[in-house]
């Protein structure tokens, strides 16, 4: 089975990482196709640059599900564009947030994602409350942005490794998870250190996806999800209209 990995930004180093982290829990059978976005931001850090990913992202699920792919998972932990590529798409698209704190729900009653910039907390936090674990989960900012995950001459994972110190001291965390993609390398290493589970919302969402799969389980076509109405889009989006994308 092949499987669509998307980062929807367009830092192919992060891309890297991303794919080893799917990898290396895919079963042998499945094929993982990671790619990054030809459009965009450099990392996504609040709402302008999520806004500004989706395009390019739902033009690599567009052509990834006609190249064969049967399930697409978005490597951004705001999970950017959900909605719009399940819209897009007939293969089901997972949100490395959602399939975490799923994940995480089996494994832990309270446990705490801590993310990268405040800016991004809120947002995330939003995700909280929307995927119902608000009761459940707290939301922490290391205050580090999402590129200095890949300097090692930062102090980004020295700064990562505090809050998650604070996390389970101040919220009584019983397992933490990562909230940034590009931390995805990090979480067999962080789970030895600190004797919890750690859990990278990218290789959660490669084990959901294969389990979809198996399931020959497909996205929904009527209400929310129904394939966009096709239309006239203008200008720089000319190219966006669903007509166009569903067929380029």
């Amino acid at each position: 089975m092949q499987i669509l990995v998307v980062n929807p930004n367009t830092t192919e180093s992060m891309t890297a990482t991303i794919a080893a982290a799917a990898k290396s829990v895919a079963a042998p059978q499945t094929v993982i196709e990671a790619v990054t976005s030809r459009m965009g931001p450099a990392s996504i850090e609040g709402y302008y640059d999520e806004a500004l990913a989706v395009p390019g992202l739902l033009l690599e699920i567009a052509e990834g599900e006609r190249n064969g792919a049967k399930a697409a998972i978005i490597a951004c932990f705001d999970d950017t564009g959900l909605d719009a590529a399940r819209a897009l798409a007939d293969i089901p698209v997972i949100g490395i947030c959602e399939a975490a704190l799923a994940t995480t729900a089996f494994i832990a009653r309270r446990f705490t994602i801590v993310t990268t910039m405040e800016r991004s907390r809120l947002p995330v936090e939003a995700l909280v409350e929307r995927y119902g674990m608000a009761g459940r989960c707290n939301v922490r900012a290391a205050d580090i942005p999402v590129l200095s995950l890949e300097d090692p001459n930062s102090n980004a994972r020295d700064r990562l490794r505090t809050e998650i110190s604070a996390a389970l001291l101040d919220d009584k965390a019983e397992a933490i998870v990562l909230g940034c993609a590009g931390m995805a390398d990090l979480a067999a290493d962080l789970t030895r250190e600190f004797g919890v589970p750690v859990i990278d919302g990218v290789a959660a969402a490669v084990k959901q996806a294969e389990a979809l799969i198996a399931l020959k389980l497909s996205t929904a076509k009527r209400g929310a999800y129904a394939t966009p109405v096709r239309k006239t889009y203008s200008g720089l989006l000319e190219g966006f209209a669903p007509q166009a994308i569903l067929k380029s």
